[in-house]
């Protein structure tokens, strides 16, 4: 992962030369405190002028403007033939997957764990937010499935992940409900869930940990990312466990050709 400026520019394993990604930080846009500076969401309370000037700034970066989704911690996924039919209007997913160039797909966060996939061949991209209802409920598992409506025949294994910034493993606190909810749906790894000493019922979930687990399940093994903690980098990232009233960073995928 390479910050240069504003930007934060994802490489991996199986990630073809045809495919194009970018993270943001909070860096680079005219937005006043508690959103300083490069708010890009229009949901939080920023003046929107400001935001609406924060995306025409991360415009100039892209091949096109970005799918914006109205985002629900939920596990639909918005495909072509969806956007098509609504016009890309109030788009209500949590992921998103295309296999048209410079249809840039966008993902909006500020402790949840944001995900890029892309098949090694270079035809297929998504992108999912992955808070940890999503991820518990099967965001991650339905974006893949998308993307094999999109390719006849795409393997799982030919799918090429990498996980964004979120919240780090010794930073997000949950309660025994989040636990229990994992463990409800599948067999998860021993350290996901870590006991705080002294909370009792109080433990470190490890996102990271958990999307991989879930990824590993359905066949995907070329998973990278999973570097960056929002809550503990507060010079890079937005965090509303940190400070509740804050902006939105973007994480953005598309195919060149």
């Amino acid at each position: 992962m390479t910050i240069d400026k504003s930007w934060i520019f994802p490489n991996w394993e199986g990630k073809p030369k045809s495919v194009g990604a970018i993270v943001t930080t909070r860096h680079g846009g005219i937005s006043s405190e508690p959103y300083q500076s490069l708010n890009l969401g229009d949901h939080v309370g920023d003046d929107i002028e400001n935001v609406i000037k924060n995306r025409s700034i991360l415009l100039r970066e892209l091949p096109g403007t970005p799918i914006w989704l109205k985002q629900t911690h939920g596990t639909q996924v918005s495909t072509p033939f969806a956007r098509q039919a609504t016009g890309n209007l109030d788009i209500e997913a949590d992921a998103a997957v295309s296999n048209i160039p410079n249809e840039v797909l966008a993902i909006l966060t500020a402790d949840c764990l944001p995900v890029l996939f892309a098949s090694i061949d270079g035809h297929v991209i998504g992108a999912a937010h992955a808070g940890w209802r999503g991820l518990c409920n099967g965001v991650l598992e339905n974006t893949v499935a998308a993307m094999q409506s999109l390719q006849a025949e795409l393997l799982a294994a030919d799918i090429s992940v990498w996980l964004g910034p979120a919240i780090g493993p010794d930073s997000f606190e949950v309660g025994a409900d989040v636990m229990d909810a994992f463990m409800k749906q599948a067999p998860i790894p021993a350290q996901a869930f870590v006991p705080i000493q002294n909370k009792p019922g109080k433990f470190l979930a490890n996102l990271y940990l958990l999307a991989q687990s879930r990824l590993n399940a359905i066949g995907i093994s070329r998973i990278e990312g999973g570097e960056s903690c929002t809550y503990s980098d507060q010079s890079h990232f937005f965090s509303y466990r940190r400070d509740g009233q804050t902006g939105r960073f973007a994480t953005l995928i598309w195919l060149t050709k």
